[in-house]
């Protein structure tokens, strides 16, 4: 302010010329009226621990987080030391892309419940990358119980969301063990009870003069919450639907990605989005039309095994989960005419086929989207990656930005257009009335049912 006072005082100018516009006082830039502007409301400010984190503070805070991609084996680093930076980085993504899809399908082959232990294994990692960051300001504060304050929600809500599974699939055989009955009942509230443990918890610690930083982070880990536990939920209601539910949609999205990096690689020119300076349109199109020939080939491939395509299910008479079933009309091919005019064929094609397009364009139009999300947060931090533990890419946040977007249409599409009442779901809820409210509705279907037969 006293710097642009003497610019105008040497121009010969005074306050009141300075109102009329800049055609009067012309010493006076655009520039500095932003810095005029911004030193006038700086001047709201009380004390220095009412400022949000500012410049020098994220400076600190990015040189404790492990930059991924600068993190590589010794073996490789010394094998690919004559090739230039870029191509020894493609190499290195390449590698550990292959590792990934060869994991992921030894996954796919250990079945529904090494799919499902995967997912909470990687909901675990995400959570903890991202509150590693706010770790971070927490400690520079000296303020107490954050990180623990953070996993004990992670559990609380991991308690109701997984729980709330357990109660729709297995809720009669644990109804069946006496010990675990009150469990299933009152599940909800001991789910809220423990929630309100960690509430009252969060109040206590409040410490006077970082008030402002705690609600923040409080905010920050619910936040956190919903994106990772939710989605992690869904992604097991998905995989509940049958195998091909949560394979098909997660493949597209991984097909997508190097697709997008092929492609961008080798032709990309045009800037796409500037909280990606790497990502090109070049990339983003051909990413998407690979990733729609894809999922059609791949989805016409599982559409043949029931393995895939049969919802999971438990059976009473195995004692255990079941993958064997009628396929439904989805996965049982039909006949398609394709005449113009009395010219052209019939074709036989699985119904699928035809979700399996909209499940490959949003994953290759708004699918992207989740990952310039991710891009725009660490870029706020001024971190390359949120970990680095999968050389290359960085951390596993930093390959399932998108997939967790993808979980949740894919959930949102089953219960739109796909899913129907299911008489498995509707026994287990029976199992679980009293006798009296079943013979109840025994009765009611029993008129209803003589009814419609006479």
């Amino acid at each position: 302010m006293a710097e642009i006072r003497r610019r105008k005082q040497e121009a010969g100018g005074d306050e009141d010329a300075a109102c009329m516009g800049p055609s009067i006082s012309p010493s006076i830039t655009e520039a500095e009226k932003r810095n005029s502007s911004a030193a006038d409301s700086s001047d709201h400010i009380d004390s220095e621990e009412e400022r949000l984190p500012e410049e020098k503070f994220v400076d600190d805070l990015s040189k404790s987080i492990p930059q991924g991609t600068d993190k590589t084996p010794e073996i490789l680093d010394s094998a690919l030391k004559d090739l230039p930076d870029r191509w020894k980085n493609w190499v290195i993504r390449g590698i550990f892309t292959w590792i990934m899809i060869c994991g992921f399908a030894l996954i796919i082959y250990g079945g529904p419940l090494a799919l499902m232990v995967t997912t909470l294994l990687v909901q675990v990692k995400c959570f903890q990358e991202i509150i590693s960051i706010g770790y971070q300001v927490y400690r520079i504060h000296g303020l107490p119980w954050f990180r623990s304050l953070s996993w004990y929600f992670l559990l609380t809500s991991n308690y109701f969301f997984y729980g709330e599974n357990l109660v729709d699939y297995f809720g009669v055989v644990i109804n069946r063990v006496e010990y675990l009955k009150f469990l299933v009942t009152y599940h909800r509230f001991l789910s809220f009870a423990l929630y309100c443990i960690g509430f009252v918890w969060f109040v206590l610690s409040l410490v006077k003069k970082y008030y402002m930083k705690q609600f923040s982070l409080f905010a920050w880990t619910h936040v956190s919450l919903l994106i990772v536990v939710t989605q992690s939920y869904l992604i097991i209601q998905n995989i509940f639907e049958g195998l091909i539910w949560f394979i098909v949609p997660v493949s597209m999205i991984i097909c997508n990605d190097v697709m997008a990096y092929m492609f961008g690689f080798f032709f990309g020119k045009t800037p796409l989005i500037k909280l990606s300076p790497k990502k090109t349109w070049e990339g983003f199109i051909g990413g998407g039309f690979a990733t729609v020939l894809f999922g059609l080939l791949f989805s016409y491939i599982l559409c043949h095994y029931q393995y895939f395509v049969c919802p999971i299910v438990y059976s009473e008479e195995l004692g255990s989960m079941s993958m064997t079933c009628q396929p439904s009309y989805l996965f049982t091919p039909q006949d398609y005419s394709l005449k113009v005019l009395g010219i052209g064929k019939t074709i036989s094609v699985f119904p699928f086929i035809w979700h399996s397009i909209a499940l490959s364009l949003f994953s290759s139009i708004i699918g992207p989207f989740g990952g310039f999300f991710a891009s725009g947060f660490k870029r706020a931090f001024k971190i390359k990656d949120f970990g680095d533990m999968i050389p290359g890419h960085g951390g596993i946040m930093d390959r399932f930005d998108c997939q967790f977007l993808m979980a949740t249409f894919v959930n949102v599409y089953i219960s739109s257009f796909i899913r129907t009442p299911s008489p498995s779901k509707l026994l287990t809820q029976i199992y679980n009335l009293k006798p009296e409210q079943q013979l109840q509705i025994y009765s009611a279907l029993k008129e209803n049912l003589f009814d419609l037969l006479t």
